[in-house]
Formats: C-alpha cells, sequence, structure tokens
C-alpha cells in the first residue's frame, strides 16, 4: 500500500491506534526517533511538534515495533493493518 502523508490518513492511523491495547499521546520531547514507547504501561508518546508526514512515519513505525491483535480490529483497521504490513511474495 502506498502511505499517503495528509491529514486524513493520518486520522486513519490515529483510529487505528486507538483499536490496539496502546494509548497514543502527542507530547513535546527530544525523542531520537521521533516517538517512544512505554511497552509496561503501553503508552505510545509521539513528538507534538512533527510535521504531518513525522507522524505518519512515526505511528507505522510504532505499529510494526508493537503486538498488535488483528482480530480485536474492526473490519475497515483490520483491512488498513493488513495492507501496511502484509508482505507479498513473487515467484
Amino acid at each position: 500500500m502506498e502511505v499517503k502523508y495528509t491529514k486524513h490518513f493520518l486520522n486513519k492511523l490515529e483510529h487505528l491506534f486507538s483499536e490496539t491495547d496502546y494509548l497514543l499521546r502527542y507530547e513535546k520531547g527530544s525523542f531520537n526517533s521521533g516517538y517512544c514507547i512505554l511497552q509496561e504501561t503501553k503508552v505510545a508518546v509521539v513528538n507534538k511538534y512533527y510535521t504531518t508526514e513525522g507522524k505518519v512515519n512515526c505511528l507505522i513505525d510504532i505499529l510494526k515495533n508493537i503486538n498488535v491483535e488483528t482480530i480485536s480490529l474492526g473490519d475497515k483497521n483490520q483491512q488498513l493493518y493488513l495492507s501496511l504490513f502484509q508482505t507479498k511474495i513473487e515467484l
């Protein structure tokens, strides 16, 4: 899937994130990667001063690094998640 760097796509990712076990927060901070994941408390913090493109990239990176139970996602969010991370094998 092609990633779109729009506010609408960011909202889709935020909605997908809301159906996971993690809480998403936008805070100021000097994170080396632009975000911080607190595994024990299941909180993901993204730099609030990032552009839309930076926030989209951070959310995709976070979703790659956390355990998301796709069975608990709604239909649209499940499709979005699978389209983002499903790899195609061509022979």
